[in-house]
């Protein structure tokens, strides 16, 4: 019967291709009301990113804290650089049990960089740089102090 095949047609297209009424609703009550969640959601990343940002720096690493964003992109630092970024996010995952994407991952420019996630809380955050320095044999020093590292 093609009526009823055009009619289940029609149906498959709203479950494929529309968005369910009551979502829509409930995204348009988000967009109007919530904006304390969003500026919450932006001071909890502020956050993991300073604690990141701080602690590479610490290790010795030059970073430029992003603006807005959930992503640290970090330069790797000597003498690991020439290693490339595969192989150091490989180090460390292997012998930090840090996971890091590697910035050549996302294209050549990617290349000699690390992509962090600010997705695991504060605490999470500082014993990934605890792993990074031992994985790397850096002592964590206070912000402006010399540091040493082997390689």
């Amino acid at each position: 019967n093609s009526e009823i095949v055009r009619a289940l047609g029609t149906i498959k297209a709203y479950y494929d291709y529309g968005m369910f009424r009551p979502m829509q609703i409930a995204a348009i009550m988000a967009l109007r009301h919530c904006e304390w969640a969003v500026e919450a959601q932006a001071k909890e990343y502020q956050r993991r990113r300073d604690v990141l940002c701080d602690g590479l720096k610490r290790l010795g690493w030059d970073i430029t804290p992003p603006r807005a964003s959930m992503f640290v992109w970090a330069k790797i630092p000597e003498p690991w650089a020439k290693m490339g970024s595969l192989d150091f996010a490989m180090k460390l995952l292997e012998q930090g049990d840090v996971v890091v994407s590697p910035g050549a991952g996302f294209g050549p420019a990617g290349e000699g960089y690390l992509r962090l996630a600010l997705i695991e809380n504060e605490n999470r955050i500082r014993q990934a740089i605890r792993n990074i320095g031992r994985c790397l044999g850096a002592e964590s020093k206070p912000l402006n102090s010399p540091i040493v590292t082997k390689a």
